[in-house]
């Protein structure tokens, strides 16, 4: 997959007026550079070295916007310079402030680095924080319906909002990039994918003040023509710190997502590290998922689904009732996701959340060779967003309403409690897994109405004789060979 714009000759912004000082405003010289550069069939739009101040810029077909070492694009600040259009944000079409960078129903586009653009977002947050803007923000870089995108080796910071943001477009490189927004910046997620095909993410630093890296669809108040999947996404060799999720799909995933892979990542510091998120009314499917070889520290949970989001709509009884409800297209559904070779240390709220819909259990679920070691002191708080929850401090895998769940070779210490909670779930297997060396902790494993469920090669800590207990009235069809010692019946 590979991305190049149209070769031609080289237009300088400097040629056009541009002052490069900071202060005095660019936004004319830069677009007439980028409107020139399409006029003449594509070529490369250098911005020198210099501080070039500038509004809203409108892409076009063919161009590549090259910054050279030591140039700075700053965004105003000043919302009179971005004009308010129709852009689909946060999963729906809506009046927002345009971009600082946009195009739509363009081909080969490209930014490529070494340089820097600036959002100059503080403003931005502090007007958003006093509910101070008739719309939402400027995005920094946002393509609609693009086809080969390419954004390389550029540094982007102090977005006023999310910073990279193609909207279904197909064959999109983003590689390279340095991404850094203030950890309480609000919604500056890092690389937003919604509804795209075909994308490679790779070789990034990701440090925001809301998700890293979130794949996106729409939803359901988005128009069906408009809300299609995200898919065919490889995101690999990437370092995510600070935000609130270090990979995350949802919640706007009405659209469905499917086709990923994850891989070769390092998180720090992320809130959650692997992070799947919807609600009921949504909608979507979230499938064949394959997240392997990840390194996590210091991460409050290395991987949650949550299909009770409640982010806009807390206390709405039909998100948050815990009892079956009526399946419709508006059900959202996990499935097929595959979790393997993963690390984290120092986690501090539970090694993992997985939490279903009673009428739409996760399915498909694997975890193999997973090593999670927990804070040696955490104060309790919530895993995930969602009515109802309990806190939580160092636990261990939680996992309620899931059918076909496959753990293998996982290993949780330093927990409080049980190493493993499953609730309200079938066909389990519980493979070569076990715990660390505390036998205060006990059970290993906690069963709550589970139904045919297989233990076999599991170990406690020190042996203990308590490895395994079983409650509820559902529960049946447990079968425990080759454990360590026998289980305990409640």
């Amino acid at each position: 997959m590979t991305v190049n714009p149209v070769a031609g000759q080289v237009y300088n912004i400097r040629d056009y007026g541009a002052a490069g000082d900071g202060k005095n405003q660019d936004r004319l010289a830069i677009q007439s550079a980028l409107d020139a550069c399409a006029k003449a069939g594509g070529g490369t739009v250098l911005v020198p070295s210099g501080n070039y101040l500038t509004g809203a810029l409108v892409f076009h077909s063919d161009v590549n916007l090259h910054l050279d070492d030591g140039a700075v694009i700053l965004a105003s600040d000043d919302p009179s310079d971005y004009p308010v259009g129709q852009y689909r944000w946060e999963g729906v079409e809506q009046s927002t402030y345009a971009p600082i960078f946009s195009g739509q129903n363009l081909v080969n586009i490209a930014i490529t680095g070494p340089g820097k653009i600036d959002g100059n977002g503080e403003a931005w947050w502090k007007r958003f924080k006093e509910k101070n803007l008739a719309h939402p923000r400027p995005r920094m870089i946002a393509f609609n319906d693009c086809l080969n995108v390419s954004i390389e080796d550029v540094t982007l910071v102090n977005s006023p909002s999310w910073t990279v943001n193609p909207v279904r477009c197909k064959n999109v490189i983003i590689r390279g990039l340095t991404i850094i927004n203030p950890p309480d910046s609000p919604n500056t997620d890092g690389i937003n994918p919604d509804s795209c095909q075909q994308v490679r993410i790779s070789d990034c630093f990701v440090s925001a003040g809301d998700d890293c890296i979130t794949l996106k669809s729409g939803t359901e108040h988005e128009k069906d023509q408009l809300r299609e999947a995200c898919h065919d996404i490889t995101i690999t060799h990437c370092t995510l710190a600070n935000g609130h999720g270090g990979v995350v799909i949802g919640s706007e995933m009405s659209g469905s997502v499917y086709d990923v892979t994850i891989t070769d990542c390092v998180f720090n510091g992320t809130d959650r590290g692997i992070r799947l998120k919807s609600r009921r009314q949504r909608g979507g499917i979230v499938e064949d998922i394959h997240v392997s070889n990840l390194t996590m520290e210091k991460v409050l949970c290395p991987i949650t689904m949550n299909l009770y989001y409640h982010i806009g709509v807390r206390g709405d009884p039909d998100i948050n009732d815990r009892n079956p409800r009526p399946t419709s297209k508006g059900t959202p559904r996990f499935r097929n996701i595959h979790f393997s070779h993963i690390q984290a240390k120092d986690v501090k709220y539970a090694a993992a959340f997985i939490f279903g819909l009673a009428e739409m259990p996760v399915e498909d679920v694997t975890f193999d060779h997973i090593a999670i070691s927990m804070a040696p002191e955490s104060e309790p708080g919530y895993p995930e967003m969602a009515d109802g929850l309990e806190l939580m401090s160092q636990a261990g895998f939680y996992i309620n309403n899931a059918v076909n769940i496959q753990l293998e070779h996982v290993e949780v210490e330093n927990q409080r409690g049980p190493a493993f909670m499953i609730h309200n779930a079938a066909q389990v297997m519980i493979t070569a897994c076990g715990a660390g060396k505390d036998p205060s902790e006990k059970p290993l494993i906690h069963l709550n109405n589970v139904q045919n469920c297989v233990i076999q090669s599991c170990r406690a800590p020190l042996d203990d004789e308590d490895m395994i207990l079983i409650i509820g009235d559902r529960s049946q069809i447990i079968h425990l060979p080759g454990n360590a010692e026998n289980p305990v019946q409640a």
